[in-house]
């Protein structure tokens, strides 16, 4: 944890530069755009430790894997989303010497990420070794308004005497991943161009040719009036730069502004890239930082106006819920259906910025309650076009008869992952994807999506969930053997409690969906049966199937058995293990934690927490007092289930707990990897650990449930959600909760209990009932 990192409920604030943490920081602060996005590394030279990142979304390469490529079904590549050409870059000579805050002494340094506005600001002092003192202040940020714009604006101001000082904006395309598994090079140069006109790096990525335009314009200020100084131009491959030598007088600003325009060839014509990247930096550069930051800062107020968390009297809950917020929508916008969510983000390579099964089980909820539903939908689409590539996937496994298997990583639809504990045994991936349709459509009524794309991919994944299954003799039911379930701490299970429930019930939907479909229009019913092929048979075996699953459960101990076997484990619980050994994943062979009875995160609650209504207070609760103290939460996505289900049996001082574990993961850096970039798709379930765990909301057909409580600390919070597409506010505190409808349908809702219709623009108090 950063001990310089500082409270504030609108900003993250570093007081004070410890190059130990500078990594993790420039994590933390990183900004984006959801089409692009940058590590919060320094404008000028640093040459201590830092990694720097320039990330484009969608732009890919496919780096061959150490292993398994040579086996049958193996994925032959790991897809990751590339560190792209860097575009923040200034350096920066005072007199003759280098700005490096490495070899300089800092006497003050402030950096601020402003998560209303949506900037990225430093301000430090520092004295050069010739023992000249200057003054910087920093502001950047990559346009809301504009996705393809980034622009800063870089004072220095001398402090102690007279100086020349020599700026040097550039675009280089020389990067690297650190992730490059062979230490390949992802970029070859196309083209540099830089006269007095224009400056543009044309680059494109090996094998995948991706296409990437960045062009950048300068602006030169003496105390806020524009100069025009004599420059040089420097060109190679990979690099272009303009210098430009100033003398500036102690006490006076020298200030460049930097307008960028990254342009990729998902969006535009190769042949026309580099002049429409010139073009667009023109704009920028005419329009003006302030004009440019003004636009940016209302989409963000726009957005903050619909999906913020406003918690009263606990300033920490309230930082990490707005960070949380912050950097998802940072990260994805919902503008493009060919575009998803890494675990990452733009913060960082681990997991390589592809697409995981987060994105259903976490993600799409956060989305479905803060955006129009078009993003959710967009959401969708991503996997429903890339059903082909799931038939391939699984035809690649032996599957048959148009069985879909979606990859448990991807970026284009092909499964690129190669342990295969996780490629050939995680599969309740699936059960996840059919859920977030079925979650979709019961909080959007848009059943129009089943009908033209939802259906397919159901039928598609209960292909597989038929063909996986096998009947035991035995135990006379059908069985699923050979899986790792969430719970990745147990590999190569038999009859894991969550994938077995997850498959039945998407068999179950299914059938379900099919009638639903035929109902509402049997000329497109029977133009999907001819396209897939489908059969009555199929139909039988699978309600065969639904009616025979085996599921494991302990009689004695009244919970449901994580897999079979599990009770065979030594049964010890997390207060038993040596703080020094924690996380586990870094200090234990993994034989040792095979063996254990440690769970990474939830697995038989995951499957509580999508069927709640299922199982009765006093089965959750067993489940939970059982699974939670062996639980060692060292996957992110962990605690804001537990978070949920502890509030939703009452225990509201554990639910705070997991909250905060949840909520302050990445600020207070608990699982010690933050350096290598944020947790995107859990900052989700932080949300949901709100919205579903405190505010207790649940959505059906017909109407919204909410049962709010309050944590000990908080005088009062108040949170927006979506409900066939009307905008809900609910506000909540000592005394009860009150519910205001902000769109133009009468809303229906419950709450604790009590059932009303809230008209367009009411509001309704409702007392507590404890």
């Amino acid at each position: 944890m950063n001990p310089n990192l500082r409270t504030d409920e609108w900003k993250i604030i570093e007081e004070g530069f410890d190059p130990q943490f500078n990594r993790a920081s420039e994590s933390i602060f990183s900004i984006g755009n959801g089409h692009m996005g940058q590590r919060a590394n320094f404008e000028e030279k640093y040459s201590g430790n830092s990694m720097q990142g320039s990330y484009i979304a969608g732009i890919y390469y496919p780096d061959k894997t150490r292993v398994g490529w040579w086996k049958n079904g193996y994925p032959k590549y790991f897809a990751k989303v590339l560190n792209s050409p860097n575009w923040i870059g200034i350096n920066i000579s005072v007199g003759n010497e280098v700005l490096d805050l490495e070899t300089c002494k800092v006497e003050s340094f402030r950096r601020i990420l402003d998560m209303k506005s949506g900037t990225l600001e430093r301000e430090f002092v520092c004295q050069l070794k010739s023992g000249i003192k200057i003054s910087v202040q920093s502001k950047r940020f990559v346009s809301m308004a504009d996705y393809e714009t980034g622009a800063i604006e870089y004072s220095i101001t001398p402090l102690n005497k007279d100086v020349n000082i020599t700026t040097e904006p550039y675009i280089d395309g020389d990067v690297v991943n650190e992730d490059s598994n062979y230490n390949e090079i992802f970029w070859k140069s196309v083209s540099g161009n830089i006269n007095s006109e224009k400056a543009v790096l044309v680059s494109i990525t090996r094998k995948t040719n991706f296409h990437v335009a960045v062009a950048m314009k300068n602006l030169i200020l003496i105390n806020d009036h524009v100069i025009s100084p004599e420059h040089n131009i420097t060109r190679n491959d990979k690099y272009i730069s303009r210098i430009y030598s100033t003398n500036v007088k102690k006490g006076n600003k020298l200030t460049i502004c930097k307008f960028a325009s990254i342009l990729s060839s998902e969006n535009h014509p190769v042949d026309r890239i580099a002049e429409l990247a010139v073009d667009k930096v023109n704009k920028t550069l005419t329009a003006g930082f302030e004009s440019l930051l003004k636009d940016h800062k209302q989409k963000w107020s726009d957005k903050w106006d619909e999906c913020d968390i406003i918690i009263d009297g606990d300033p920490s809950a309230q930082q990490s819920i707005r960070f949380n917020i912050f950097h998802l929508y940072q990260t994805y916008t919902g503008s493009d259906h060919r575009l998803n969510i890494g675990p990452k983000g733009f913060t960082g390579e681990k997991y390589g910025g592809s697409t995981y099964w987060d994105t259903e089980a976490f993600v799409l909820s956060f989305y479905l309650n803060t955006a129009d539903s078009g993003v959710a939908r967009n959401l969708l689409l991503y996997r429903y076009n890339h059903l082909q590539k799931a038939i391939e996937n699984a035809e690649k496994l032996g599957f048959k008869n148009g069985a879909a298997l979606y990859p448990m990583v991807t970026m284009n639809g092909e499964e690129c992952h190669n342990e295969w504990e996780i490629t050939f045994e995680e599969i309740h991936r699936n059960g996840a994807i059919a859920f977030a349709i079925y979650r979709y459509i019961n909080h959007t009524t848009d059943v129009n999506y089943l009908v033209d794309f939802g259906l397919e991919v159901l039928i598609s994944i209960s292909r597989f969930w038929c063909q996986r299954v096998n009947f035991s003799t035995v135990k006379n039911s059908y069985v699923i053997l050979g899986v790792t379930g969430p719970n990745e701490y147990e590999n190569n299970v038999n009859n894991n409690w969550y994938t077995n429930t997850m498959a039945s019930w998407t068999l179950q939907y299914t059938l379900e969906s099919l009638v639903k479909v035929e109902a509402i229009s049997k000329d497109k019913f029977r133009s999907i049966i001819e396209k897939v092929s489908f059969s009555n048979d199929e139909a039988e075996k699978w309600r065969e199937i639904v009616d025979n699953m085996y599921y494991p459960v302990d009689d004695e101990l009244g919970v449901f058995l994580q897999q079979e076997g599990y009770l065979d484990k030594e049964q010890l619980t997390t207060d038993m293990l040596d703080p020094k050994e924690r996380p586990i994943n870094q200090n234990w062979s993994w034989d040792r934690i095979l063996r254990s009875c440690f769970i990474k995160q939830a697995d038989v609650l995951q499957g509580i927490y999508n069927f709640e209504e299922r199982y009765d207070p006093e089965t959750i609760r067993r489940n939970y007092d059982f699974y939670e103290p062996r639980t060692v939460h060292e996957s992110s996505l962990s605690p804001s289930i537990y978070s949920i289900i502890a509030a939703t049996i009452g225990n509201i001082d554990e639910a705070y707990k997991l909250y905060l574990r949840t909520a302050r993961l990445d600020l207070d850096d608990y699982n010690k990897e933050v350096h290598e970039g944020l947790h995107i798709t859990s900052m989700a379930g932080t949300w949901l650990s709100i919205v579903e765990g405190f505010g207790g909301m649940r959505i059906k057909k017909e109407k919204v449930i909410l049962k709010p409580m309050l944590p000990g600390k908080w005088k009062s919070y108040s949170f927006y959600f979506r409900f066939h597409n009307n905008i809900v506010n609910v506000t909540a505190d000592s005394d009860g909760a009150t519910v205001t409808n902000l769109s133009q349908n009468i809303v229906p809702v419950e709450v604790y209990g009590v059932c009303e219709d809230i008209d367009p623009g009411k509001k309704k108090k409702f007392g507590r009932k404890d």
